[in-house]
C-alpha cells in the first residue's frame, strides 16, 4: 500500500539509498532522482508512457543502477483536495509499480506542479513551447520530489 506520511517512507530507506520521483502523465512519465544525502531532487528523464510492465522494466534499470530504495509518485488530487478518479488511478498504478519493482512507494500531492514549472519556464527561462514540452515532465517530477524531501526532512518531523 502506498504511504502518505513522508517520514514513514523515509524511515524505510537504508543509508545511501536514493528516492525516485515519478510524475505520471497520460503520455510521459517524468522521472527525477534524489542525491544520496536526500537533500536535493534533480530531473532525470521523461519516459514514454507504456503498459505498466514495460515502464516497470525501464524503471527497474534505474532502480538498480542508482540504488533507489523508494518511489515517490505524484498524486493528482482535485483542486479542493479531494481524492477523485485521477488520484485513485495514480494510487492503483503506484501500488502495482511498487510491487513489480519490490520497493516501497509514497504518494505526494502534485497539484499545480506542472503549472508552476510551465510558468517558470515561460517567464524566467524564456523557453519555447516545443522545448518546454521536452522538459516539463521531468522538471515537474523534480519539483514534486523536492517538496517531499523538504517535508520529510528529519528536522520537519513535527509536521506529520
Amino acid at each position: 500500500m502506498p504511504l502518505f506520511n513522508p517520514h514513514d517512507l523515509r524511515n524505510l530507506l537504508q543509508s545511501g539509498q536514493r528516492v525516485l520521483g515519478l510524475d505520471p502523465g497520460s503520455k510521459t512519465i517524468g522521472v527525477a532522482l534524489t542525491d544520496v544525502s536526500l537533500m536535493l531532487a534533480s530531473p532525470l528523464i521523461g519516459l514514454k508512457r507504456r503498459k505498466l510492465g514495460e515502464n516497470a522494466q525501464e524503471l527497474a534499470k534505474i532502480v538498480r543502477a542508482q540504488d533507489v530504495g523508494a518511489l515517490v509518485v505524484g498524486l493528482p488530487l482535485s483542486l479542493d483536495g479531494s481524492f477523485g478518479p485521477a488520484a485513485r488511478a495514480a494510487s492503483d498504478w503506484t501500488q502495482a509499480l511498487s510491487e513489480k519493482l519490490g520497493i516501497p512507494a509514497g504518494l505526494w500531492d502534485e497539484r499545480l506542479s506542472s503549472s508552476a514549472v510551465n510558468r517558470f519556464l515561460i517567464k524566467d527561462a524564456d523557453m519555447t513551447r516545443g522545448r518546454r514540452a521536452e522538459v516539463v515532465d521531468k522538471i515537474a517530477a523534480a519539483y514534486m520530489l523536492q517538496g517531499w524531501l523538504d517535508a520529510s526532512s528529519p528536522d520537519r518531523s513535527d509536521l506529520f
